[in-house]
């Protein structure tokens, strides 16, 4: 066999095996319901997944350790992210809309950066302006809200800390407001 058709078969194989968990779970910027139920009263919007865990200190763009558990009691948007991923660029504007709009009403968006440095943040924070709290991930995090086949990846938590809803892919501001409205 010549080298180069074991490059090319090599590269499908791996191709293929890339793709696979996408397609049991969706493709990129598909919106995934939730499935399984946590247990406990139904709520509107949300056909919970599982309980988010929110027990983790995580460090901000200062390296100041945050409480995640602060956001519990909350509609939180968490959103796994990176300062390099062009579709992440794309949905962080209607992030700082959405939290002008609706921090009031018991929303927090969480950026949780997958790699980036406190200096990467902080330059691309400004350059973006964004409004809401940005953490940086740890191993225990993706552990615990992962595995991530792509980026970003965000999960729409209710009040109860329910998982309701998991965007692969960038979603549209009209989208997430959709799904919040029903939780606020």
């Amino acid at each position: 066999m010549k080298p180069r058709w074991i490059i090319a078969a090599a590269a499908a194989l791996s191709l293929g095996l890339l793709t696979l968990p996408l397609m049991r779970g969706g493709t990129g910027g598909e919106t995934i319901p939730s499935s399984k139920s946590a247990g406990g009263p139904a709520r509107p919007g949300c056909d919970a997944e599982g309980a988010a865990n929110f027990d983790f200190v995580l460090k901000d763009q200062h390296n100041v350790p945050v409480k995640m558990a602060d956001y519990k009691g909350k509609v939180v948007i968490v959103n796994f992210w990176a300062t390099w991923c062009g579709p992440c660029k794309v949905e962080i504007p209607d992030f700082v809309k959405l939290y002008d709009e609706y921090k009031d009403k018991g929303l927090v968006i969480v950026g949780i950066s997958i790699d980036d440095s406190p200096e990467q943040l902080k330059a691309f924070m400004g350059e973006y302006k964004m409004n809401y709290p940005v953490l940086q991930m740890t191993p225990e995090v993706e552990t615990a809200w992962g595995p991530f086949y792509g980026y970003p990846t965000s999960l729409i938590v209710a009040r109860d800390g329910s998982i309701c809803t998991k965007h692969l892919g960038p979603a549209t501001k009209q989208q997430f407001e959709k799904e919040i409205k029903a939780l606020l």
